[in-house]
């Protein structure tokens, strides 16, 4: 039951954890893995003869095993061989899973849960920060302080990925002409499985360990390179395991770079395919989410920045133009002095476009 998020959202679960040590749980904040690492042998040893608790245990057993052991629904054209894929920056499942800041977390986090209650076939790809986002403090002189913390400092409940051969899965980005690895890492909650890219890896030089050190940290040149780690390793993650995916759930706009990688595979599947052909196709496959009508909310950034990390090979295999390339980001296609924009990018290459509330959408 550790290594399942189910228990967060199962109100038995959480307390057949908390009632093991009280205290312990409290101050590890609520995660059972690093619970079951320091309760003591003595207290276990306590609780496995106490029949009220075992058979709490046996039911929460039995209730999980009957809830997971249930075969997937089919939504339409969305089966368990072709899945929604769900890409969001950022995944607020339990606060012992520390890849989240705030309500756009909060919202994947709780979509991922609704699914699974669902039984809805679903594959959530983000990534895995490091030193999360920052826990805040106020100190003695009434100031804020910043403090981050090492995710891998205490227990947590991911498996690591492995390929067909038992080896480490790694998932490899071009960054400017670099070869960048990311390892990949799963948390099951309830019946969906959450794949996340991790690219603090030996193969890595010590500047792209950090990629996914920080979530929201860095300047943008960090958030480009996150973006792109996300979207298109993201997809080739999907290859890697198999998945061919009836949808692409883009939540925000920071995984809008897969609908680019989308483009270039269908085009590279057919030399006759022209890029606006290839547009159609992805747009079929594509919906996204906005969560905010704020600018600051919506990651743009200089076009220098986006063809240093974009280069003309990957621009021409979109059979595009470099100043067409960058015009996909835009509002205002023809305005080359606008930056580039993820929102734009998503909306203009998704088949439909929604806010989280009316306002959001307007």
């Amino acid at each position: 039951m550790s290594w399942n998020y189910y228990w967060s959202w199962d109100s038995d679960a959480s307390e057949v954890f908390r009632d093991l040590d009280p205290e312990i749980w409290e101050s590890c904040e609520q995660n059972p893995r690093e619970l079951l690492t320091r309760v003591h042998d003595l207290r276990l040893w306590q609780k496995a003869v106490e029949p009220d608790y075992i058979a709490k245990i046996e039911q929460l057993k039995n209730r999980f095993e009957q809830y997971a052991a249930e075969p997937a629904k089919a939504f339409g054209e969305i089966t368990t061989e072709n899945p929604v894929a769900y890409f969001c920056a950022e995944y607020g499942v339990h606060n012992s899973l520390p890849i989240y800041s705030g309500g756009l977390g909060i919202l994947a986090g709780d979509h991922l849960k609704s699914a699974s209650d669902m039984n809805m076939p679903l594959i959530a790809i983000g990534l895995l920060y490091s030193f999360g986002y920052f826990r805040q403090k106020i100190g003695h002189d009434g100031w804020q302080q910043e403090n981050y913390h090492d995710f891998f400092d205490s227990e947590r409940a991911l498996l690591p990925v492995s390929d067909e051969n038992g080896d480490r899965l790694l998932i490899n980005v071009d960054i400017a002409g670099r070869n960048v690895s990311a390892r990949v890492w799963l948390a099951k909650v309830g019946r969906i499985w959450l794949y996340l890219l991790d690219t603090g890896v030996p193969q890595n030089n010590q500047i792209d360990r950090l990629i996914t050190g920080h979530l929201y940290g860095g300047d943008s040149e960090t958030r480009v390179v996150q973006e792109k780690v996300l979207g298109i390793g993201g997809v080739h993650l999907l290859r890697k395991l198999g998945i061919t995916p009836a949808v692409y759930h883009l939540n925000e706009g920071h995984s809008a770079f897969l609908t680019l990688e989308l483009a270039r595979e269908y085009i590279s599947g057919s030399e006759d395919l022209s890029f606006q052909d290839a547009l159609a196709k992805v747009r079929e496959k594509c919906v996204f989410t906005t969560h905010t009508p704020v600018a600051a909310g919506n990651d743009n950034f200089p076009p220098e920045l986006i063809e240093e990390f974009f280069d003309d090979s990957f621009v021409s295999s979109l059979k595009l133009s470099r100043e067409d390339f960058l015009a996909l980001g835009r509002t205002d296609p023809n305005n080359s002095a606008e930056w580039f924009g993820m929102t734009p990018l998503a909306i203009r290459m998704a088949r439909s476009a929604n806010g989280v509330s009316e306002k959001h959408g307007e």
